[in-house]
């Protein structure tokens, strides 16, 4: 099945206190996405479903939302940035 968007991307910059970060695009399941976390020097971290971050509203036509778990909130100068996958 295919999936009619043309946008597969949302980044935002982290700010040390915003946990819950929004995608605007239609995933099938919770894996669908991929999440990274990009340091200001450039270097990027994939994070871990689950581990570092929840996603809900896999299947809504709208998306849904990434949030990061206690210990994983993406600091201040860091770039989140969620990827259909």
């Amino acid at each position: 099945m295919s999936v009619s968007s043309t946008t597969t991307k949302n980044s935002y910059s982290g700010n040390g206190s915003t946990t819950a970060f929004a995608y605007g695009f239609k995933i099938f399941a919770d894996a669908d996405l991929q999440v990274i976390i990009r340091a200001s020097t450039g270097v990027e971290t994939v994070k871990t479903l689950t581990t570092h971050y929840t996603v809900s509203n896999a299947g809504n036509d709208s998306g849904g939302n990434v949030t990061f778990t206690s210990g994983n909130t993406p600091a201040s100068g860091q770039t989140v940035v969620i990827r259909r996958n």
